[in-house]
């Protein structure tokens, strides 16, 4: 089996190594920069995954910006997906074996204001439907489960210049 479908098979148990009640969330950023393709692609940065947020940065370069030379908003979207997933990994460590997939559902973004250079998102999760997951609320094989996140663009300093919006629907394994 190639590792691609590898990866796609195991959902999100490629985590469980890392996860489970004493979580190695520097292993978790690890596996997590290394498994979605298009990230790798565009030259995501996952700087930060822990049980409260998760970092991706949007390295500075010309290849991310569009014709007025600041940082595309697909750019941004993609930053701000990955970390919104990498911030589910995170608050979800202690049991992330036991989620067979998430996706987003539906998705709303704000520009506040052009970005150039590099730039982070920083994303949160919902932390009540995290909480009662983490407590076994939802067991069971093939259970869906629903929650909200929210990634925030930012300049190096700390400034907002987006905030993206996601509703996720996932199962368990």
């Amino acid at each position: 089996m190639s590792t691609d479908a590898a990866l796609t098979e195991a959902g999100f148990g490629v985590f469980a190594e890392a996860g489970g009640p004493a979580p190695d969330y520097e292993r978790l950023r690890v596996i997590a920069s290394g498994i979605v393709p298009f990230a790798i692609h565009a030259g995501l940065e996952i700087t930060e995954i822990g049980p409260e947020r998760a970092v991706v940065a949007v390295p500075a370069g010309r290849e991310r910006t569009n014709q007025m030379g600041t940082v595309h908003a697909g750019a941004q979207f993609l930053a701000a997906d990955v970390a919104g997933a990498c911030a589910f990994v995170g608050a979800m460590a202690p049991r992330i074996g036991a989620v067979n997939w998430l996706v987003v559902r539906d998705a709303w973004s704000t520009f506040r204001k052009p970005a150039s250079g590099r730039v982070l998102a920083v994303a949160t999760v919902e932390e009540r439907p995290v909480r009662a997951l983490l407590a076994g609320a939802a067991t069971g094989a093939g259970r869906r489960f629903e929650l909200d996140g929210k990634a925030t663009i930012q300049d190096e300093a700390g400034a907002p210049l987006a905030v993206f919006r996601f509703s996720y629907v996932g199962e368990l394994a």
